[in-house]
């Protein structure tokens, strides 16, 4: 092969592979769905080596994001909190304080609001991230609770989380709207617990009830 040959097999890391990449993604993941989409599919389409979708996104959730120009993708934090196999005990609050500081963010949270409103007024977006939530959220969610009723649970959680993201960064709702964190998490977690059929957890006595 001369200099003068024309090169052959996939493109190399150019400064707009990226580009390329979210925009094959992004028309992709609209047109098929999420679960029938594969990083391997978006790498070949793109004509580039999958290798480097791993490098650019880490997995197929931050593609996602990365696609609807989310600097925090909800899914990936989730994934990250199952990830540390600490049980359910804290789960809600953790979950909380996690979902709360990505939508209050400064640039994180426009984005996300941003593709909240879209997805409302864009039925093909909407049953994306609905697609996106079942297979990254509810289900993972469901098998970390386990038992007969493990889908149900976690669909009910995230559907508690939905109501407070609309009620406190869309509609803005007061008090909701105007709480703070602390105060949201206090008011929440409660219902996150009984949503996933968790036990209160029990407040430890104060004053002269602790001396007893």
């Amino acid at each position: 092969m001369t200099d003068t040959e024309p090169r052959r097999g996939r493109r190399p890391g150019r400064p707009d592979t990226r580009r390329v990449i979210l925009d094959v993604a992004r028309r992709r993941f609209v047109q098929d769905g999420y679960r029938a989409v594969t990083m391997r599919s978006i790498a070949a389409e793109a004509d580039v080596d999958l290798a480097l979708l791993s490098y650019y996104f880490g997995s197929k959730k931050g593609l996602f994001g990365a696609a609807l120009a989310l600097s925090v993708n909800p899914a990936e934090v989730l994934a990250r909190l199952l990830a540390d196999d600490n049980g359910l005990d804290t789960f809600p609050e953790q979950v909380l304080q996690q979902v709360l500081a990505a939508w209050e963010g400064p640039q994180s949270g426009a984005a996300l609001v941003g593709m909240f409103k879209n997805a409302v007024g864009d039925d093909a977006l909407g049953a994306l991230i609905r697609e996106a939530l079942e297979g990254e959220i509810v289900d993972r969610l469901a098998d970390l609770v386990g038992g007969r009723d493990a889908r149900r649970h976690a669909a009910a959680f995230t559907t508690v989380m939905a109501g407070l993201i609309t009620a406190r960064y869309v509609l803005r709702l007061e008090p909701v709207g105007s709480m703070s964190r602390q105060d949201v998490i206090r008011l929440f977690a409660p219902q996150l617990r009984l949503a996933l059929g968790m036990p209160p957890r029990l407040r430890r006595p104060t004053g002269s009830a602790a001396q007893l």
